[in-house]
């Protein structure tokens, strides 16, 4: 199933049942009386989320959706039956957005939780809601009103605790196979993970958390190089960045550098995204056999990023130090959340936090957007402009008869 993380789709609520005009006629009832009933109620556009799915595919292919409409009153004061809602299901992360507007309607984050997003029009009222005094016999009914209409886009971001950052073929896949049961591909050529992967790292009993595996990040990424301006985003929502190094890539590039570039990458994409904590792992360790040699490698590429957060060194190939990233992670993780527990005001600052980092993410994800759809303009107008030049030099004259 192909991964599709932006979806825009039409909803229309259900219009409301139009009231009725109708009297009581029964035999020896010579007054009966007015007795039109009221239309239904439209039915509402309803967004949930649902463990079961966890793509936005289905919505790049059905874009509009619409409820149905209440029934008319009928006589007898019987209102109409109001249309039954539609629930527009989703996998839990997206966060859904008026399209005209710009403002955020909702943000699933648990399974259930649901969103009104379009709602239906009341029905009207039938001529009993008239009748007075001086006006016995009303001959007046009103329409339903109209349900809403709206223009919305599904943005899906991964729901996890700690998003694995770095470069191509650093080992980040690899990791995440060592620490959960995921098992995405693993293949000695970059970008060979083309979508963010998932996996739950137990930690002893009744202790967990998510990890999310990000496609890897180039130079340029947050201008929209490789794939990183389709998957900056996912890690909008996670507690603590892992970055993971190759400290002796294969290709003979400097490790240093390499780290600078994903620093580089995230400080250009969203400064509130490259405030998070971070946490360095110096993965690849059994290339270099000799222990003095790794020491040294190892504390020149941290004096050289200017690294001040924690450290550590693993193999993700062999398994050697993977346990204690593990540990380290759960720790920081389950500290963070008592303190948001017992301290309200902490709770606060963290909340602000994150709506700062998915406005930051989204206002720059959508500039990125813009630019390349407007460089991808700009190429299509050059190369039209190419085909169509002028052709005085060929030496033919055109001269259209009247």
């Amino acid at each position: 199933m192909r991964f599709i993380d932006e979806a825009i789709v039409t909803v229309k609520a259900g219009d409301g049942g139009n009231g009725i005009v109708s009297f009581r006629r029964e035999k020896y009832v010579p007054r009966g009386g007015p007795d039109g009933g009221d239309g239904g109620k439209g039915g509402d556009v309803i967004v949930v989320a649902d463990d079961n799915t966890n793509t936005l595919v289905d919505y790049r292919y059905t874009r509009r959706y619409d409820a149905g409409r209440g029934q008319n009153g009928q006589s007898k004061n019987c209102s109409g039956k109001g249309a039954d809602n539609i629930y527009l299901r989703v996998p839990i992360g997206t966060t859904i957005v008026n399209n005209e507007t710009g403002e955020v309607v909702g943000d699933l984050t648990e399974i259930g939780q649901e969103v009104l997003v379009a709602k239906g029009g009341d029905g009207g009222l039938g001529n009993t809601h008239f009748k007075s005094s001086t006006n016995q016999a009303p001959r007046k009914a009103t329409s339903g009103f109209e349900g809403e209409l709206k223009e919305l886009k599904f943005e899906l971001k991964v729901v996890a605790d700690v998003g694995l950052i770095g470069l191509p073929n650093a080992g980040k896949s690899t990791f995440i196979r060592q620490v959960s049961s995921a098992k995405p591909k693993v293949a000695d050529y970059p970008f060979t993970t083309l979508v963010p992967n998932l996996g739950v790292v137990d930690v002893g009993l009744h202790r967990s958390f998510v990890m999310a595996d990000i496609p890897g990040l180039i130079e340029g990424a947050s201008e929209g190089a490789g794939l990183g301006i389709r998957f900056l985003k996912h890690v909008a929502r996670t507690r603590r960045l892992l970055h993971i190094l190759d400290i002796k890539p294969i290709d003979g590039s400097d490790p240093v550098e390499n780290g600078q570039v994903i620093l580089n990458e995230l400080e250009r994409f969203s400064p509130e995204l490259a405030n998070l904590p971070q946490i360095l792992i110096l993965n690849k360790i059994d290339q270099v056999p000799d222990a003095n040699e790794l020491d040294e490698l190892c504390l020149h590429i941290v004096a050289e990023l200017g690294w001040t957060g924690a450290v550590f060194r693993t193999s993700t190939l062999t398994g050697e130090g993977v346990d204690d990233v593990k540990y380290h992670l759960m720790n920081e993780i389950e500290r963070e959340k008592e303190r948001e527990e017992e301290d309200p005001l902490f709770a606060e600052e963290q909340r602000e936090r994150f709506e700062r980092l998915e406005a930051e993410v989204r206002l720059n994800t959508e500039e990125q957007k813009e630019a390349y759809r407007a460089a991808r303009r700009a190429a299509r107008e050059a190369a039209f402009n190419a085909d169509n030049g002028d052709d005085d030099d060929d030496g033919v004259e055109v001269i259209y008869a009247p």
